[in-house]
């Protein structure tokens, strides 16, 4: 069957593979007489299903260790209230604001925590990313936290800042929601990062932590149980009832991403998709993209059309075209193309196909 292409930020295509999977088991799964959605969270069967995406997540991930590995609930914007409330024990944390996500973080932590701005790429338009040299970090600080894509504004880190060249010993941060599982992540630089699933792993509901060992243990007394992390690892992820169906297919989204070839084919597979639709907007004379070349988002391609009164004309061509879900966000205007782990290279080559035609007829 030959589906349209979906450019969603998120929640975001699916691997077509884990649906017809999905679909498939959806009135039993292997026998059970059970739908997964209709299992009791501490039954065998869906232990067995929780316990297998745990150890293929780590494998994938290559997640060490001295690290705990959380499905909770909420998604990104809960996670910018969960952070401070565990590890903000010092009572400060620093932020690097690089686009509209980043900026809701630093928002939300102020409610839990005194927040120092480190840096910021607002005055160039959120379209380049502040050496980590220029960070004015604050002595003391709890943690640092970066929003390592942004799925906005479409800005990505290429290598994480490693907080010990930097003269910190605070933890970092890393809200990896759109890029997660794109690319390898250096641990070895990582205190906590966490992740919305509906953009690279599954669909909306679950959200991913991982989070070194020895920040737990610190909560405020003001965190609400559910979200205390150390109650959450000890629990397995089971002290309140976990979006148990969202991990399950996230489960078949790690399976299909390891029949892929791990994160190393994906990230392969990823940057040829991102060159290929970069360069097709680089070389035009309608397209632009404004992000410095050196920190363009794999994952997120933002676009304005140079004549801004052909915009509709574009995204009901796009459609007929079988190519949905590009208009940019609301608050960028233009269009985006979202190019995550399931979008396959056919999908980005028929837009820029598109692309190509919808300006030679206006030439």
């Amino acid at each position: 069957m030959n589906r349209p292409y979906n450019f969603s930020a998120g929640p975001a295509a699916m691997p077509q593979e884990v649906l017809t999977e999905a679909a498939a088991e959806m009135l039993d799964w292997h026998g059970s007489g059970m739908s997964v959605m209709e299992m009791s969270h501490r039954g065998k069967e869906f232990i067995a299903i929780y316990e297998q995406a745990q150890l293929d997540l780590r494998e994938l991930l290559a997640v060490p260790d001295n690290f705990k590995v959380l499905f909770m609930q909420g998604g990104g914007l809960a996670e910018n209230a969960i952070v401070p409330l565990n590890i903000s024990r010092s009572g400060s944390a620093d932020f690097v604001v690089t686009g509209s996500w980043s900026q809701k973080s630093q928002q939300e932590a102020r409610k839990y925590c005194s927040v120092n701005i480190a840096a910021s790429n607002e005055l160039d338009g959120r379209t380049s990313l502040p050496d980590p040299a220029s960070w004015q970090l604050t002595r003391g600080a709890s943690y640092v936290h970066i929003c390592s894509n942004e799925t906005i504004d479409g800005v990505e880190y290429q290598t994480l800042p490693d907080l010990r060249a930097l003269g910190s010993d605070a933890a970092l941060v890393v809200d990896c929601s759109s890029h997660v599982a794109s690319r390898p992540l250096d641990w070895s630089c990582v205190g906590l990062a966490f992740a919305g699933a509906q953009k690279n792993l599954g669909p909306a509901g679950l959200t991913l932590v991982v989070v070194r060992e020895d920040l737990l243990g610190h909560a405020l007394a003001v965190c609400p149980s559910a979200f205390n992390y150390k109650t959450v690892a000890d629990n397995q992820s089971m002290f309140n009832t976990p979006p148990t169906y969202a991990i399950y297919i996230a489960g078949l989204v790690f399976q299909w991403l390891k029949r892929q070839g791990g994160i190393p084919a994906m990230e392969a597979r990823n940057q040829a998709k991102a060159a290929l639709l970069y360069d097709a907007i680089d070389n035009s004379q309608l397209y632009v993209n404004k992000v410095a070349p050196d920190c363009r988002s794999r994952m997120n391609v933002p676009f304005f059309l140079r004549d801004e009164g052909l915009n509709d004309a574009f995204l009901t061509g796009a459609r007929d075209h079988g190519l949905l879900q590009l208009k940019g966000h609301k608050s960028v205007g233009g269009m985006r193309a979202s190019i995550y782990n399931a979008m396959p290279i056919e999908g980005v080559q028929a837009l820029v196909n598109y692309l190509h035609e919808f300006e030679k007829r206006r030439s």
